[in-house]
């Protein structure tokens, strides 16, 4: 299942450092505007002590973790909705991801030029917010005037419906509110329909507060409190951390990591939170598969049943679907090892409509 982050933001702010330390890849990260000119994805491993756990119970010949991608985005300037600075081309790679993570600055440093001058968070994020809000409000119009006429004196009921749908974004946008404020006032068929236009303010969103390496320790200070307050209006999640001090982790051992993180008194790095941030703002969960040949965790989204969850291994397997073999994963930790497991009675068979749980370690039954 390929799914994308895009990290955003203002030029100078953190991004290609941030995307440096998530990839541990080395990208031009320079001290002037523009400097990340085309987009750069890396694929980035979920965390996941689960899988350490399987690998060493069953010692296969190799082991995959679960994976998504981010996607690190040319700066932001105000006037991109209408093709000022790297604008255009800016929106249209947002446009490809399913989440957005936003870069703020919150941090001063005379020595890091700020694109605007001075460091003010909330004017940065509304000056980002509002460039997203302009792009897709630019497309509404465009389409309710095509629309409206057959929608309000014919009985098209996909005009109708069109109209609808737009008409509340139409309404959210040119009230300063982004379209995913809005999402429960959409009817399912609506919410179909959206799909198709990759609205920008739609997609779930989490911000980053960059800020130096003590703030890092204490995750605030004054422009942190400010994102904080920004991000709970619109119920959005806010990431503290430190990115140059996550690029330099990046480069340790895993030892020497969680020596350093210790010694600072902080259970997780910020990548680490950041990651599982979007992996469950994306309403992701994960399955394994374990054996001595692999064992593997794959991404899934919350409330697809097992027949479609055998689609993500092979196509075969779900065309071929017969059941599917559950252990859960609490219950293989607790009893030791899979013959405890169905001597316990927690060998569970399920159809095709069981919904797939977090953590459920599967063997599919199929023939085709």
């Amino acid at each position: 299942m390929s799914l994308k982050a895009g990290i955003v933001g203002l030029p100078n702010v953190g991004k290609s450092t941030l995307f440096n330390a998530i990839t541990k890849k080395h990208i031009l990260a320079a001290n002037y505007p523009f400097a990340t000119i085309d987009p750069n994805v890396g694929v980035v491993t979920v965390p996941d002590s689960r899988l350490q756990f399987l690998e060493d119970m069953y010692i296969p010949k190799r082991t995959v973790p679960t994976s998504f991608e981010f996607t690190d985005i040319a700066g932001l300037v105000s006037g991109a909705s209408k093709g000022e600075g790297l604008g255009n081309k800016f929106l249209a790679n947002i446009r490809e991801t399913d989440a957005i993570v936003e870069v703020v600055r919150c941090f001063d440093d005379k020595d890091v030029i700020h694109v605007a001058g001075e460091v003010d968070p909330k004017r940065d994020i509304e000056i980002i917010n509002v460039e997203l809000s302009l792009a897709d409000l630019e497309i509404v119009d465009q389409r309710l005037s095509k629309i409206e006429k057959k929608a309000k004196q014919g009985n098209d009921k996909q005009a109708k419906l069109e109209y609808s749908c737009l008409s509340k974004c139409h309404d959210a946008l040119t009230n300063g509110k982004a379209i995913r404020t809005i999402m429960d006032s959409f009817t399912e068929e609506e919410l179909i329909y959206m799909r198709g236009f990759s609205f920008l303010t739609a997609k779930p969103i989490i911000y980053v507060a960059n800020v130096n390496e003590d703030d890092a320790v204490l995750q605030t200070n004054k422009y942190v409190e400010e994102v904080r307050s920004l991000a709970s209006a619109e119920e959005s999640s806010v990431i503290v951390m430190c990115a140059k001090m996550e690029s330099e982790m990046a480069e340790m051992e895993e030892s020497e990591k969680k020596e350093f993180l210790e010694s600072l008194g902080i259970n997780y790095s910020g990548l680490d939170k950041l990651i599982f941030a979007t992996y469950d703002l994306l309403g992701l969960q994960t399955f394994f598969t374990a054996g001595s040949d692999e064992c593997r965790a794959w991404t899934f989204r919350k409330g697809m049943c097992a027949k479609e969850c055998a689609g993500l291994i092979h196509s075969d397997i779900e065309r071929g679907f017969i059941r599917a073999e559950i252990i859960k994963f609490n219950d293989l930790e607790e009893l030791g090892d899979e013959k405890k497991v169905q001597e316990a009675g927690k060998l569970n068979l399920e159809g095709k409509d069981y919904l797939m749980q977090d953590g459920d370690i599967v063997y599919f039954r199929f023939n085709v």
